[in-house]
């Protein structure tokens, strides 16, 4: 909400705005910034903010609440902590419209202008702070996080936090709860709904673990993995095909054709199931109910946020598996009561 709303609540900036119109400038503008020891930066251009879409300029809330975690949890000086916001123009049309609206009024820019903008901050960074400086990507478009941590994770001190972060809490929490189901990580059945960043990097990160657990090859380890994403099950064999070089290494022969979330549940079997896909209600009674029907004490982790976004509430994933299930959402739901018994829903949420 404090994002959607942020032109309307601002009052003073907390971060810094560096915006297109200062390609060329970018070192001259962090040296206007008032402190001089920044060792860590949160940096969003606003594209996919959480499950909420683009908001341009008004993405700036995230990377100022972010750096706040590592002040209030890690005792990080604020004087060394910077949010900054890309402002490469958005294509949200409300916003667009918005007397209020902070960022550029303009569709967002691509290519390779893109690119150079974003390298010159980078270059800039570096040059002002020195490389071991923590670049933080915080809710880039798909079509960039992949591609911007690549570019950059061997010549600066760089992760995402959606791909990385995501997934090593993501990981932790399956980790946590084989004190409760018994399985081993190898043993489990993982299906992930949403093939975005945050999907592709729980996939990637639980194949490194079950390698490491199991001592396999990382190919027979994605074999306990599979991806649901708009189109349906990832298969080598779908008909709509044109699957990406980071999908395609989690497709799997299938023999069939599977174009929903329900249908996969029933085919697969999985004891995980994962939800990325910030569509509120994804993971319906009948899924949830045959998970339980197949697993003990199936894991159901809806970790889309905000809170309206989750894929099922904790209140009907208890209810639906009798309290048999073991729950982790993105964001925090209250505790549920039920046959006498007080369950307290896990948060996982990097």
């Amino acid at each position: 909400m404090q994002c959607q709303e942020f032109g309307h609540i601002f009052r003073d900036s907390k971060g810094l705005y560096i915006s297109l119109q200062l390609k060329g400038r970018i070192r001259e503008v962090l040296d206007n910034w008032p402190t001089k020891n920044v060792r860590g930066i949160v940096v969003t251009d606003g594209e996919r903010i959480l499950g909420l879409g683009d908001l341009g300029a008004a993405g700036m809330g995230i990377p100022i609440g972010k750096l706040q975690l590592y002040t209030a949890c890690a005792g990080v000086d604020p004087d060394q902590l910077l949010p900054v916001c890309l402002d490469v123009g958005t294509n949200n049309k409300a916003f667009l419209e918005d007397p209020l609206y902070t960022g550029l009024k303009h569709e967002r820019v691509r290519g390779k202008e893109y690119d150079d903008f974003v390298d010159e901050f980078v270059q800039a960074v570096k040059d002002k702070w020195g490389e071991l400086t923590l670049i933080q990507w915080e809710d880039f478009a798909n079509m960039n996080a992949g591609r911007l941590l690549e570019k950059y994770q061997d010549n600066c001190c760089t992760f995402n936090d959606d791909m990385q972060g995501t997934a090593s809490v993501t990981l932790a929490g399956i980790l946590a709860s084989n004190r409760i189901s018994g399985k081993k990580l190898a043993e489990h059945i993982i299906l992930i709904a949403g093939a975005g960043e945050a999907g592709l990097g729980i996939a990637n990160l639980t194949a490194m673990a079950i390698a490491e657990e199991a001592g396999v090859s990382i190919e027979d380890a994605r074999k306990s993995i599979s991806l649901v994403d708009s189109r349906g099950l990832i298969t080598k064999d779908r008909p709509s095909g044109g699957l990406s070089k980071e999908k395609i290494i989690f497709a799997h022969d299938c023999g069939k054709h599977i174009d929903n979330l329900e249908e996969a549940v029933k085919f697969l079997k999985p004891s995980i199931l994962i939800g990325v896909t910030a569509k509120a209600g994804m993971f319906t009674e009948t899924i949830v109910k045959e998970m339980a029907a197949n697993h003990e004490a199936p894991l159901v982790f809806p970790l889309s946020n905000p809170t309206s976004l989750a894929e099922c509430t904790a209140e009907d994933a208890y209810k639906w598996t009798n309290g048999k299930c073991i729950f982790a959402s993105g964001s925090p739901f209250q505790q549920v009561e039920m046959n006498g018994k007080t369950y307290v829903p896990g948060q996982g949420n990097k």
